[in-house]
């Protein structure tokens, strides 16, 4: 099981997600790391262990109110051994820095718009994102998947930062009927027997932040793992 440690942006600093309520998003002090400041977060995820995959998500460009573009640039240049999966809502095919992997999510596309993905030739991340059941943005995109990647992330918002555990259900469905690809986990995961549970359906990757500012998941529990 690989964890991706989370980094959600809004106005300039790192917040705690919880269930999707951007609006009431908070900037984090947590057991982990005091400061929302992103250097620090990334240094507090690095000092738990050596990840080399940290996922960003810049909420002002996902709900269009701005964008950490510039920031964003910079943290990819002060940590070119990491690579980050970046989830900046709607995006454009362009010149990516080697260790940026662009994350589209349904949400931030329509039908209209949803075969521009084709143009990426497959070096992206689909995000198919849910609030409770319901399937946000491009309808098409869930009954389609001859438009996904090798990698997709099942997003539940609701659950985010909830400690709800992760939509199993949900998630070995979408195992079990395609099993060709490469389903990650987002949205509730509380501990390793989240983990367990989640590597039992068939799930290999899992985006967590909570897990790991609380330290119910441990240093030894990701070496473990």
């Amino acid at each position: 099981m690989k964890i991706i440690p989370v980094i959600d942006l809004k106005d300039g600093v790192v917040v705690h997600a919880q269930q999707g309520i951007r609006e009431q998003y908070q900037p984090i002090c947590t057991q982990l790391c005091q400061s929302p400041d992103i250097y620090r977060v990334i240094e507090a995820f690095l000092g738990i262990y050596n990840f080399d995959t940290m996922y960003i998500a810049d909420l002002n460009a996902i709900t269009q109110q701005g964008n950490h573009e510039h920031l964003i640039s910079e943290v990819l240049a002060f940590f070119p051994q990491l690579v980050f999966w970046i989830d900046s809502g709607y995006q454009r095919v362009k010149k990516y820095p080697g260790n940026y992997l662009p994350v589209l999510g349904s949400e931030c596309f329509s039908d209209e718009t949803v075969l521009e993905l084709n143009a990426f030739n497959n070096h992206f991340i689909l995000s198919l994102d849910y609030s409770m059941s319901k399937e946000l943005g491009a309808k098409s995109l869930f009954s389609n998947p001859d438009l996904w990647p090798d990698k997709i992330i099942i997003m539940t918002l609701n659950r985010v930062g909830s400690g709800q555990g992760p939509d199993l259900d949900k998630l070995k469905r979408f195992c079990r009927q395609y099993p060709l690809k490469h389903f990650i986990a987002a949205g509730g995961i509380r501990n390793t027997g989240d983990l367990q549970a989640l590597k039992e359906v068939g799930i290999k990757q899992a985006l967590i932040a909570s897990a790991l500012h609380s330290g119910a998941i441990s240093p030894k529990d990701i070496k473990n793992l």
